[in-house]
């Protein structure tokens, strides 16, 4: 999965740090930090994460495939 913040809308509210503390965090100075290629196992945790963020600033996207259906019909 993918995830982006836009860190133009973030508030730092800090709701996706309570849902999903394996992927969001703040620094030292308090600005938000993530990890934008977290593993699949956590992509429930991710998603809540979004569903809470009461500016609506983060995006989860899936994985690109790693299927070659580039195969063709002969």
């Amino acid at each position: 999965m993918q995830i982006t913040v836009d860190m133009n809308l973030c508030e730092s509210h800090g709701q996706c740090v309570f849902a999903a503390p394996e992927v969001f965090s703040f620094d030292d100075e308090d600005y938000l930090v993530y990890d934008a290629a977290p593993s699949d196992a956590l992509l429930d945790k991710a998603e809540k994460a979004a569903a809470v963020c009461p500016a609506r600033a983060i995006a989860v996207t899936p994985a690109p495939s790693t299927t070659d259906d580039t195969t063709a019909a002969r």
